[in-house]
């Protein structure tokens, strides 16, 4: 084999990888330029499980996802909340542009129903999936992130801040709280992608 063919080869073929690549990753944008330029494939990665830890209530944990959230339920897809702190209130996600009909509201009895029904959800159409939980153990994060993946749908797991101190199998996760007029995010862990921190605007809804 010729010097030329050899580097024709190395050029051309689909089944050779390349040191400098990496894999593409099917992704959703967050509505957030600044956040997108820090996740892996510009947006929430699909397949995938996401730890957002907000230090208090209210700090913009759900403002964080409306936008991708909005952006799924206007395809048609659905999206579910899972044992949030609070019932969820109809008429604000309304005024932000929510279509309400592709909206699950699940009010698990336990911590360990609400992941069932999580896991039931991301395997059998869901887009994505928000869960409130208090679980810890691998076993219980695996079982998320291999849901999402099976049904190729997003997985945000809300924890306590503490949880950040611990391993976990999630590929992004974040701490966040409140800024003046906005939500300050600390990127804790972001395969693929950029950690670090940021501030971002809060998103409001269209008059």
């Amino acid at each position: 084999m010729t010097a030329e063919s050899l580097q024709a080869l190395l050029q051309n073929s689909p089944h050779l990888w390349r040191g400098r690549e990496t894999a593409r990753v099917d992704a959703r944008s967050s509505g957030y330029a600044a956040l997108d330029a820090r996740l892996p494939g510009g947006g929430w990665p699909i397949g995938a499980l996401v730890e957002i830890a907000p230090k208090s209530d209210g700090c913009g944990e759900l403002r964080l996802t409306l936008p991708a959230l909005k952006s799924w339920c206007e395809t048609g897809r659905s999206v579910a909340l899972v044992r949030p702190p609070h019932v969820p209130y109809a008429p604000a996600l309304a005024r932000y542009g929510m279509t309400l009909s592709s909206m699950l509201w699940v009010d698990a009895y336990n911590d360990e129903d609400g992941r069932w029904a999580a896991e039931q959800l991301l395997r059998d159409g869901a887009a994505a999936v928000l869960l409130w939980s208090t679980a810890h153990e691998d076993r219980a994060l695996r079982r998320l992130q291999l849901a999402a993946e099976t049904g190729k749908a997003c997985a945000f797991l809300y924890r306590q801040p503490s949880a950040l101190n611990h391993a976990s199998p999630a590929a992004v996760r974040i701490g966040l709280s409140a800024a003046d007029n906005g939500m300050s995010l600390d990127l804790v862990k972001v395969r693929g992608g950029q950690p670090g921190r940021l501030v971002l605007p809060l998103n409001r809804p269209a008059a």
